[in-house]
């Protein structure tokens, strides 16, 4: 009787730390609503293919130049594996099982590597990550682990900043 009685404290307090991270997050999506805002809409047109489409992983959006502030707004703190293409106008990251971003290319202020982002850590340069501005104002990093990390480049000399 005694096992069972430490088995379920256990499961209760597994149950309320879970509870506690939720209720954390949620708080932490508040506090950040007003700095992020709306994110820009997709234009019809989206202009020519600058890079090919490179499939790999959204490692997450972080508040910059903090690498650790993850975005808790939305969908923007979910993982999920995607496809980021360059076009003339901006960068489409089209993501399974949830939203797809658009970051137009004025807004853009850096494409760079990085070893981590998000909590995510890599070898060296092992994250791209694309800084740009939201329209309220803040720059935030969103970053891309890419299963082919010799395009890498590609992207870097699309925008003309070098890692």
């Amino acid at each position: 009787m005694e096992r069972v009685l430490w088995v379920i404290g256990l499961v209760l307090l597994w149950v309320v730390l879970i509870g506690l991270m939720y209720r954390g997050w949620r708080k932490r999506a508040a506090r950040q609503a007003p700095q992020i805002g709306e994110l820009p809409a997709m234009p019809d047109d989206l202009g020519a293919q600058t890079v090919e489409p490179t499939t790999g992983l959204y490692v997450g959006s972080t508040i910059a130049p903090s690498w650790q502030d993850r975005i808790a707004v939305g969908d923007l703190g979910h993982r999920a594996a995607s496809t980021i293409t360059r076009f003339e106008k901006g960068i489409l990251l089209e993501r399974s099982g949830a939203s797809t971003i658009w970051i137009p290319q004025d807004t853009i202020r850096a494409v760079r590597t990085e070893r981590g982002l998000a909590g995510k850590v890599m070898t060296k340069d092992g994250v791209l990550v694309v800084r740009w501005q939201l329209p309220t104002g803040t720059e935030i990093d969103t970053g891309f682990r890419g299963d082919d990390k010799s395009v890498y480049p590609n992207w870097i000399d699309q925008n003309g900043v070098s890692a």
